[in-house]
């Protein structure tokens, strides 16, 4: 049994130990009661970059998420049902039904938890604090985050060509944006430590601004006011790649530094 395997059935032991339902069809059209994700993060982190499923595909299963295009090409944020790319020379685009994702994280958002929060925090203090909202550590949380920012830094990838360098060689050509009193929404997710090589352990935020003319993968911000707005999500369900590149892959590393350089 490889690391991978052993992975997936550990986590499947201790999700079933703490409650947490593994939804074994793909979830109904509303269930806001699943967080929907295609492939893994260990398979992105290695370099498997070609789209497994079309976005079409996707917004059957959520309407707020995160994730990345094929071959890489830049950060993809859901928002409200549409689907945003940000493209490694900053410019948003809405992504095409036809056009197909790697990687992404999807949940129809119906928000559990409210409030509001004021400045100014950066992205360590904002963690810090939503840490203390969390009414259970081993669920999963979908999180979006409506206000204003004196700053924000974030980030694209360019599309990668084959033979595709894994990821942590991938965005050392990445580009940085810096923003400055924006009005914008981030999105993202809290997942369990157990989820380790299947999702990112803890947070993982993208942000667009409101005129969706900015935005990327989240390095940093400085939050002025904001709501807070937290999706509680016990279910999860796996959509893996049923063929190409992921079942020649050997995903027998442990990458939890490559996680935490690429999230960085």
């Amino acid at each position: 049994m490889n690391r991978s395997t052993f992975a997936i059935a550990g986590f499947i032991l201790i999700a079933a130990l703490l409650g947490i339902a593994l939804v074994t069809t793909a979830p109904v059209p509303g269930d806001t009661e699943t967080v929907f994700q295609v492939s893994t993060i260990d398979a992105l982190l290695a370099g498997v970059y070609e789209g497994s499923s079309t976005v079409a595909e996707v917004k059957e299963h959520g309407d707020l998420g995160l994730g990345t295009l094929d071959a890489l090409d830049g950060e993809m944020i859901v928002v409200d049902g549409t689907v945003y790319q940000v493209k490694d020379d900053g410019s948003v685009a809405v992504v095409t039904d036809t056009m197909t994702t790697p990687f992404v994280v999807v949940t129809w958002f119906s928000p559990d938890i409210t409030s509001e929060i004021t400045g100014p925090l950066n992205l360590t203090e904002l963690e810090a604090q939503l840490n203390s909202t969390f009414p259970l550590q081993n669920l999963f949380y979908a999180i979006r985050i409506d206000g204003s920012f004196s700053s924000v830094t974030a980030r694209s990838v360019p599309a990668q060509e084959k033979p595709y360098p894994p990821l942590v060689e991938a965005v050392k050509n990445q580009s940085v944006f810096e923003y400055t009193d924006m009005q914008g929404t981030i999105v993202g997710f809290w997942s369990p430590a157990f989820v380790e090589g299947i999702n990112v352990p803890g947070y993982h935020f993208h942000v667009i601004s409101d005129d969706r003319t900015k935005g990327g993968h989240l390095l940093d911000c400085s939050i002025d006011h904001a709501v807070v707005q937290i999706d509680t999500t016990p279910n999860f369900f796996l959509n893996l790649p049923p063929e190409g590149d992921f079942h020649a892959l050997d995903l027998g590393s442990d990458r939890g530094d490559e996680v935490e350089q690429v999230e960085r």
